[in-house]
């Protein structure tokens, strides 16, 4: 059964953040000084994550030379789901040749930070770092040759032509967060 984010608050500031990468570099907000910084919870073991991978290469590669960039977060739990440890992040970065930063919250609080509930989940922050979209990439995981609507992409373009964005928010659907167990 899909897990379905729910509307957060638009136009709020950027959550703080430090994380390692699958470069072996650490990132953190101040790492990023592009226009339009997107912001995606993703993971290795998702089907529908596993759908958007491509698309989200060619997302980022449609924006080359522009002031945009795109990180991906995964903040499961990797004792329960080994296929999301770090290790196997790098494994599925190198596999799949991701384009984007790819970071490890392990600790899970950046995702608790972001009210993130599901992967893939995307949060899209203007040159303020001010919150311009929250939801899905488009509305097709299942089929990129069926997709009207490509949410993130109108979004980027919007904001890098300094014009308000044509969407706000939309549901994202994918897998829950695998949360820990608390203790």
């Amino acid at each position: 059964m899909p897990t379905e984010s729910k509307p957060i608050q638009l136009a709020t500031s950027c959550p703080d953040f430090e994380m390692p990468g699958v470069d072996d570099r650490n990132h953190n907000l101040a790492s990023y000084s592009e226009e339009v910084l997107v912001i995606g919870f993703t993971c290795n073991h998702c089907p529908y994550v596993q759908a958007y991978e491509d698309r989200m290469n060619e997302l980022v590669k449609i924006f080359e030379g522009q002031s945009m960039k795109m990180i991906c977060i995964n903040s499961n739990d990797d004792r329960a789901y080994p296929e999301d440890s770090f290790e196997k992040m790098k494994e599925r970065a190198s596999l799949k040749k991701f384009a984007f930063d790819y970071l490890r919250d392990s600790t899970q609080e950046v995702a608790k930070k972001f009210n993130a509930v599901c992967t893939p989940e995307f949060y899209v922050y203007d040159k303020n770092r001010s919150l311009a979209y929250h939801g899905r990439l488009d509305d097709n995981y299942q089929d990129a040759n069926a997709v009207k609507h490509r949410y993130l992409k109108e979004v980027i373009e919007d904001l890098l032509a300094a014009k308000e964005p044509r969407w706000r928010q939309t549901n994202a659907i994918g897998c829950s967060i695998k949360w820990k167990a608390s203790a």
